[in-house]
């Protein structure tokens, strides 16, 4: 193999034996950070508009059950603190809000259950790596 030793990066060494596949050689480097930091913080706002929070059947029984009613900004509230928990990295979230406790799985942006102070006399909660109170 007879190998060209006129490149001036790896990135366009690459470029060349990748057939230039998702690689921009006419970019200097500092162009190319910008490039990195520009598609890391569309990937992150994407993120933080995360679809609707959505109840699983199991929390909308609770609370009906539990005659437990939500207005649009406890909604809101709620479905911040998700966005919170989500960029903690937290996957099975406590949320606490005014009387209320939720269990939240964050990764499918999901309510798995509800109570409200006076159902949890213990105040034990199981199964969740973090707690946002909002």
């Amino acid at each position: 193999m007879n190998i060209d030793r006129n490149y001036a990066s790896i990135e366009q060494i690459t470029g060349t034996y990748l057939n230039n596949r998702n690689v921009k050689n006419d970019l200097p480097g500092i162009e190319k950070n910008r490039l990195f930091e520009q598609i890391l913080k569309e990937k992150r706002e994407s993120v933080s508009d995360t679809p609707e929070l959505k109840f699983s059947k199991h929390a909308g029984i609770r609370l009906e059950q539990r005659n437990i009613y939500l207005s649009e900004a406890q909604l809101k509230r709620l479905s911040d603190g998700t966005k919170k928990a989500y960029e903690k990295g937290i996957k099975e979230s406590l949320m606490i809000m005014d009387d209320m406790a939720f269990i939240v799985n964050v990764k499918n942006n999901t309510v798995i259950t509800a109570m409200d102070q006076t159902e949890n006399s213990e105040n034990v909660f199981t199964n969740i790596d973090g707690a946002v109170i909002v």
